[in-house]
């Protein structure tokens, strides 16, 4: 299936670590936070990827254009680098096409802008480029076709260090608990959408807002809670987090290294 990836936003609570440097390129490890999130989706068979580009869309096409196999992959170096032999290989099946989809675009018109390059495909996947998970696809992705509803996304718990509060309606605190103990769900994006999407799509709608209310009123949305790991790089604190994860080792979204 193809997949589309949002990665135009501007992406402004990430300004504390760089000022230039569009979301998707912001790195954990030795390779941007796109590229981890399109090696999971390759990972299962889904390497038809559509970039909606907008903010630093120039800079994510100079990354690719210039991307250098060997920073993530073994290889033997010899006759003084005149000959690089890989020994495996990360994007060589790879299939990219990098669409401007306009500077300040919201998603829903983003989507509109690359439906051309989706023609001939009953169901295509969608994402947001800030996010990660551990999620096994193959089981979502049934469960959303099984769903039969136009759009599917996966529902997970709030990875920020936040505190829900419940009161009554004197303002009386009922209950303060770290969010994530409590059964609070947010929308972690990993669309599983029918080309019938378009059909509740009016011009300028923001994907999750008009288009997903129409498709609740047809009973057409389908969420899969997941438990499991989940986190988004949104802010300063989140790069933080996952630089400390990838600094011991503890990659959980990196299921390529595991199920082999």
């Amino acid at each position: 299936m193809k997949v589309v990836l949002f990665c135009g936003g501007f992406g402004t609570r990430l300004r504390e670590h760089s000022e230039t440097i569009p979301k998707p390129l912001v790195e954990i490890g030795y390779r941007p936070i796109i590229w981890h999130l399109m090696k999971y989706y390759a990972h299962y068979g889904h390497k038809d990827f559509i970039l909606c580009l907008g903010y630093g869309g120039n800079l994510i096409k100079v990354y690719f254009l210039k991307y250098n196999e060997c920073i993530s992959n073994d290889f033997v170096f010899s006759q003084g680098g005149k000959e690089i032999e890989l020994t495996n290989s990360d994007i060589n099946d790879w299939r990219i096409t990098f669409a401007e989809t306009g500077l300040h675009s919201n998603l829903g018109q983003r989507l509109m802008a690359v439906r051309r390059y989706l023609e001939g495909e009953d169901v295509f996947l969608a994402n947001y480029s800030d996010g990660l998970t551990d999620l096994p696809f193959n089981e979502y992705l049934k469960r959303c076709l099984d769903s039969n509803c136009v759009a599917s996304f996966l529902s997970v718990r709030p990875s920020q260090s936040l505190h829900a509060v419940s009161f009554d309606n004197t303002g009386s605190v009922l209950t303060i608990d770290p969010i994530q103990k409590s059964h609070f769900f947010i929308n972690g994006g990993f669309f599983v959408l029918k080309k019938e999407i378009f059909d509740y799509m009016e011009e300028g709608d923001e994907l999750v807002d008009a288009p997903f209310q129409r498709l609740i009123k047809k009973k057409q949305l389908y969420t899969y809670s997941y438990r499991g790991f989940w986190a988004a790089m949104d802010t300063f604190k989140d790069k933080v987090t996952f630089d400390s994860l990838y600094a011991r080792g503890d990659t959980p979204w990196e299921i390529w290294k595991r199920e082999k």
